[in-house]
């Protein structure tokens, strides 16, 4: 019991470090909301007339894009905030903390809290834009969003530890991450529906993880300001079945990214 304890209390701290890390670093929070920005005013913007004839030409592909965006924010913050593994690593930092009465799985769990508590915070953030592209949200839709943005956050926070455990640079890390989650991001239908694609881009898709999170994300945002006959043009499955496959995905990565940092040296 006291062991249990001693691990609670090392999730908390290591989770509370990451979250005070970010909330004191200002230049972070608004330097990260660059992409994002340009990929829904600009992009957006740019290919709105071209994208016209979206759900038999009822809705708007900022709208569209804008659940894409909010994923894409909690995406890249939630894989990013890993890069804290390899840093304190490189910084000696690490070694400290493995040292230290509290079980390797406890500093994992906490590295995996925290980087999806900040990447929650984000995607928070990118829903303050919805009145711009006029999307409306209800009270119990953003709470589901909230829980939606979490557990989106949480798999690929895992996702994330589970490469860092094994990278020793942050040169490393940062090139496999850019050469994994574009790709991801891309094909998990944050730009384009999913509907009628090729049959390579749709096994794809079936096996990005990001699908399973941008789905149920845009269905939720969207179901208040657009018809639901549009909305069935664009959705790939229940948003339970979505929920469903998520967690599987995200108790799997996590299993695997916790049993992977306990065998590092």
């Amino acid at each position: 019991m006291e062991n249990l304890w001693r691990d609670l209390q090392g999730i908390y701290v290591i989770w509370y470090r990451d979250v005070l890390r970010f909330l004191r670093n200002r230049a972070r929070i608004i330097s990260s909301l660059g992409q994002p920005l340009l990929f829904l005013f600009v992009f957006g913007s740019g290919l709105s007339p071209a994208m016209s004839r979206l759900g038999a030409g009822q809705l708007d592909f900022t709208a569209f894009l804008f659940p894409g965006i909010i994923a894409m924010a909690v995406l890249f913050t939630s894989v990013f905030s890993a890069v804290s593994i390899v840093w304190d690593r490189e910084f000696g930092f690490l070694k400290e903390i493995l040292v230290a009465p509290v079980s390797r799985t406890a500093v994992a769990l906490g590295k995996i809290a925290g980087g999806s508590t900040v990447a929650l915070f984000q995607g928070a953030i990118i829903l303050l834009l919805a009145p711009l592209v006029g999307v409306h949200l209800s009270l119990g839709q953003i709470v589901v969003l909230f829980a939606l943005m979490l557990l989106t956050a949480a798999t690929m926070t895992s996702f994330g530890v589970l490469i860092a455990a094994r990278m020793r640079s942050m040169e490393g890390f940062q090139m496999v991450m850019n050469f994994v989650l574009m790709p991801m991001f891309f094909l998990s239908g944050a730009f384009f529906p999913l509907r009628d694609v090729p049959l390579w881009m749709d096994i794809l898709a079936q096996a990005n993880p990001m699908t399973y999170g941008i789905d149920p994300i845009r269905q939720v945002t969207l179901q208040k300001s657009i018809p639901e006959a549009v909305l069935e043009t664009i959705r790939l499955h229940p948003i339970v079945t979505d929920v469903a496959i998520l967690a599987v995905i995200w108790l799997s990565l996590m299993v695997v990214a916790v049993w992977i940092f306990n065998r590092q040296e």
